[in-house]
């Protein structure tokens, strides 16, 4: 996507796939287009923009992103990690967690949802695995903020994987939280506990769409963070595509 965006849409939209999640948005760019370039391109190839992770947002950069968002044409604002410095990352051990401050960050996921909402879109907070270890208060983050958020302004991206890494079950959220998670991440997992392409690995996905009425899903997006064993990116997201069918994704 960061040499040659528009043939890798191309190739998207030839494979069948027809809802678009951005991760590439810097000054005031998606994948080095203006947003409506990006927007119409994709429309061009028969494609909707959906959702876009917008991890650089602020409470002082908010206004400018959403007004690309809503430019490009998305509906969903995705804050994919905890914002404005409550994330972290440890390049040397290669792991990544989360400040303790559950509380001011719930305060900002809650300013830029309003902020969002004012402006006609649908903010969504995007788990990995860390937010539901607890943490040394005994508060584990993601049941936090399922609770205190407002829910008229922040709502849920489960992502499948990470849950499942996490240890939990994401259909015991949907039960807890019914109606909070509005967009799926589909990814899976190998034996060795790494990403995988969609039913090439060992997560019960049939079993948790059955579910998918009572979790609030209104989209799922195929999402390959990065590939092993010598298999290239497009090749897992031909796979995943097939593999969505076995589980009885339409």
């Amino acid at each position: 996507m960061k040499k040659q965006p528009k043939e890798v849409i191309q190739k998207i939209s030839d494979l069948g796939y027809k809802y678009i999640e951005a991760a590439g948005y810097d000054n005031g760019k998606f994948h080095g287009m203006a947003p409506t370039e990006f927007k119409n391109y994709l429309h061009e190839k028969g494609l909707t923009p959906i959702s876009t992770h917008m991890p650089t947002v602020t409470l002082d950069n908010a206004d400018q992103l959403i007004a690309d968002v809503k430019a490009a044409g998305f509906k969903y604002f995705v804050i994919p990690v905890p914002p404005m410095g409550h994330f972290k990352y440890d390049a040397a051990a290669k792991t990544i967690s989360m400040s303790e401050e559950v509380e001011t960050i719930t305060d900002i996921l809650n300013k830029i949802g309003k902020k969002c909402k004012d402006a006609g879109l649908e903010m969504l907070y995007h788990n990995h695995d860390f937010e539901f270890k607890k943490n040394s208060k005994g508060v584990v983050p993601m049941d936090y903020f399922l609770t205190h958020v407002d829910p008229q302004y922040v709502n849920f991206q489960m992502d499948l994987y990470w849950v499942t890494k996490a240890g939990v079950d994401p259909v015991a959220y949907f039960e807890k939280y019914p109606g909070r998670f509005i967009i799926w991440h589909v990814k899976d997992m190998d034996k060795q506990g790494r990403f995988a392409p969609v039913g090439e690995g060992t997560i019960d996905f049939a079993r948790i769409l059955a579910k998918k009425e009572l979790s609030g899903m209104k989209y799922y997006i195929v999402e390959q963070d990065m590939t092993f064993d010598g298999m290239q990116a497009m090749q897992a997201v031909e796979i995943s595509h097939k593999g969505l069918k076995k589980f009885g994704f339409k």
